[in-house]
């Protein structure tokens, strides 16, 4: 079993619901445990801004999938919840699942890169894994995941908590 973070967000729809719907997938349809969630939080787009807002979200999970496995198990999940072949690159989507970390592990494959290549660029990413896991060392940068939040200073990443 490996420890796995899984970042979950939506822009199209019910978003809300379809982060969690998104998250009890990940549970019923993996060999895999939901260990934490953080917050929900309400996100600004990055890079393509010409959308809706996101809702965002951190998965701590436990799993016996391989990395590869694991991605093309949230990949069916995000197929069945409505998410189709993305026209625009960043673009809005009913269920987005990334894998953020899978242990310490280091992985650069063409389908899947592990620590996810943006996510110390990303505060959408980061405030809700620092909600799971503040201290925790990103595998490569040898940083802190508070460190590397304090670190963005882009004010075109606003995240504001969701108050459930």
């Amino acid at each position: 079993m490996e420890m796995c973070y899984i970042s979950v967000g939506s822009n199209i729809g019910d978003k809300l619901l379809n982060c969690n719907k998104g998250i009890d997938a990940i549970e019923q349809n993996t060999p895999s445990v939901i260990i934490a969630r953080s917050r929900f939080y309400r996100t600004e787009p990055v890079d393509f801004t010409d959308q809706s807002w996101f809702i965002n979200g951190v998965v701590k999970i436990e799993t016996s999938l391989e990395p590869i496995a694991l991605f093309h198990a949230l990949k069916a999940i995000e197929k069945e919840a409505g998410t189709t072949e993305k026209i625009v690159r960043f673009g809005p989507r009913v269920l987005d699942l990334d894998i953020l970390l899978y242990g310490n592990q280091v992985i650069n494959m063409p389908e899947l890169i592990i620590p996810h290549p943006r996510m110390d660029k990303r505060r959408f990413v980061l405030q809700p894994l620092c909600d799971i896991d503040a201290g925790m060392e990103h595998p490569v940068l040898k940083k802190e995941m508070a460190q590397l939040l304090m670190a963005i200073t882009d004010p075109g990443q606003k995240v504001m908590a969701l108050y459930q």
